[in-house]
């Protein structure tokens, strides 16, 4: 797999595609400028884009969207170990006699070891996706499954005691997630007091100061209150309570979105030294899709409460199929302002409800998949095939015209 986190210096040019072939789930023209006609192109912008060559060699259709979520995964990840499975979930909020399906018929497995992300709009369905997996929200259909066992319903004080242990959540507001009541030595401690992480009390102070020290704080901070601290400080220390009870899975709630700018290289920084060093696996929440790049081994793309689709990190930036994961890519700003004056707007418009017959994520290439009918998969091969000419011919006469 390739890793995106040793490309960050690298640029890409985002979200076009050849020719006019019009998405299926678009009405009306939803082209976007192909890169040929567009001369104010950088020429690193092309040279150093990670294209991969993906041989479309197996596919597995998902006939039925009903059907076990094992289905739509290939042989591309077979000696991957799957720390994380969900299968088919649906959340139904209720008030009264309303119902509301936040999500719906969500499917995805999560990778000993990587960072997946879940991107989208704000009211997708992100969150909720992350507090079912760690109990928060109740599920109303579907499975969750963490190192083999199931974990949403019912469970006993055995296992739950043991998922909490290896699970641990970052949540995105740092100030309301701590208890303003308690100092920082408390808020650190308290999972591993409950849990008897420690032999004895010397044990217990070592662990609380090496994780403040890991996370830029100082030992002495222990004694403060949260309200002395800045937003950066404060998610350094939710981060340092999920750390010290060394979890094999940390859901990392937009853990940025409400810090600095200037602090948030340093939490992002802070995340990728903790998975080098424990081999940590995150699921990664986020709406920050510069971010998501520089962060994510694969990223799934959710629209109101469905997965619209999932790739790896490169492939998904190179290639957008799904015509929302093309309008939410052209959305992001790009700091060159001849390349985003040039940028036509792609307008999203649902044509395809979630409940139609033989809707379903289906794989276009190994390891990339779009929600789709059956009849709509060779569409998106075919579009892929000609993004993937369009880009080549562009580099192809960039290099001609640098030498």
């Amino acid at each position: 797999m390739t890793d995106p986190k040793k490309k960050l210096n690298k640029k890409t040019v985002e979200n076009y595609e050849g020719g006019n072939i019009k998405d299926p789930a678009i009405k009306g023209d939803s082209s976007v400028q192909s890169p040929k006609t567009r001369t104010d192109i950088p020429l690193t912008n092309i040279e150093n884009d990670p294209n991969k060559d993906i041989i479309n060699n197996t596919t597995v259709v998902k006939e039925d969207h009903n059907k076990e979520s094992d289905e739509v995964f290939t042989d591309y990840y077979k000696d991957k170990e799957v720390l994380l499975e969900v299968k088919n979930l649906d959340v139904t909020f209720t008030n009264g006699k309303r119902k509301f399906r936040a999500i719906k018929d969500v499917s995805f497995k999560i990778f000993k070891g990587e960072t997946f992300s879940l991107v989208g709009e704000s009211g997708s369905g992100k969150t909720t996706i992350g507090r079912a997996i760690i109990r928060l929200n109740q599920t109303s259909n579907g499975e969750i499954i963490f190192k083999g066992k199931k974990i949403n319903g019912k469970m006993t004080k055995e296992d739950e005691h043991e998922l909490v242990r290896h699970m641990q959540m970052i949540f995105q507001d740092p100030a309301a997630s701590l208890n303003e009541r308690a100092n920082i030595d408390y808020c650190i401690g308290e999972g591993i007091d409950n849990f008897k992480l420690y032999a004895n009390m010397e044990e217990r102070e070592e662990k609380v100061n090496k994780v403040l020290e890991q996370v830029g704080l100082l030992p002495e901070h222990k004694s403060r209150y949260p309200h002395e601290f800045s937003g950066g400080q404060r998610q350094r220390v939710g981060i340092a309570r999920a750390i010290v009870m060394e979890p094999d899975f940390i859901i990392a709630d937009e853990p940025i979105s409400a810090l600095d700018v200037s602090i948030r290289a340093q939490v992002l920084n802070l995340l990728n030294k903790f998975q080098e060093e424990r081999g940590l696996t995150y699921l990664f929440i986020a709406y920050d899709l510069s971010v998501v790049r520089y962060f994510s081994d694969r990223i799934a793309v959710i629209h109101h409460g469905q997965i619209v689709e999932i790739a790896e990190t490169d492939e998904l930036f190179a290639y957008p199929l799904h015509s929302y994961t093309r309008s939410l890519l052209q959305s992001v700003p790009i700091p060159d302002p001849r390349i985003e004056k040039a940028k036509k707007v792609i307008k999203y418009v649902e044509e395809r409800p979630i409940d139609a017959e033989g809707i379903a994520l289906r794989e276009i290439v190994p390891g990339h998949f779009v929600f789709s009918t059956e009849a709509d998969v060779n569409f998106y091969r075919e579009k892929r095939e000609k993004m993937k000419m369009d880009r080549e011919s562009v580099k192809k006469d960039l290099s001609n015209l640098n030498k």
